[in-house]
């Protein structure tokens, strides 16, 4: 068994798509994954499966959420390795005053940071942008919503990513590390 977590995109942001995580935490449950839990109510869904790709994860919780809870929304799987090898990627933490101001993208593949990686040599003022091997840092120190930064990265990443700023993935990495107790 290997732990997993799911990253929804989009959901609970305004009056659209609206998914209860109660009602994603029993419907993970019924499809058959255990030590289910979610954290935030913005679609952070820690659980332990039997052994099958990311993509495969995704898939079937995205195909299943469709189905039963009636949203449709991107879903990126990383397994618990995953997540530390992001955690460890990061480069920008040392500037990071404010942890809620530092986004991590994540993409289902790490090479769709390839077409990317050119953003992070470019000048943005306060801001640092950084693409590594496992996803992109983007450090927004007047704010996430001012952020050319930010902006240009997830265009070029083309609605492919989902960003948690860095509290959340770090209470996620930690929710991944008590193998599901």
């Amino acid at each position: 068994m290997a732990r997993y977590v799911a990253l929804f995109r989009g959901i609970n942001v305004g009056k659209a798509k609206r998914i209860a995580m109660g009602d994603l935490r029993v419907l993970l449950e019924k499809l058959g994954y255990t030590s289910v839990k979610t954290l935030l109510n913005s679609g952070n869904v820690v659980f332990t499966g039997a052994a099958a790709t990311p993509a495969q994860q995704a898939e079937r919780i995205r195909a299943a959420v469709s189905k039963q809870l009636g949203v449709d929304a991107l879903v990126l799987v990383k397994r618990a390795q995953d997540i530390a090898a992001i955690v460890e990627g990061n480069r920008l933490g040392k500037i990071a005053t404010d942890h809620s101001r530092l986004l991590v993208a994540m993409t289902p593949e790490a090479r769709a940071l390839a077409g990317v990686a050119a953003l992070s040599a470019k000048p943005w003022g306060k801001e640092k942008l950084h693409v590594g091997k496992h996803a992109a840092y983007i450090w927004c120190a007047d704010g996430i919503l001012e952020s050319p930064a930010a902006a240009a990265l997830l265009k070029g990443l083309e609605n492919k990513a989902t960003t948690r700023n860095w509290a959340t993935l770090n209470k996620i990495h930690a929710l991944l590390q008590e193998d599901g107790r």
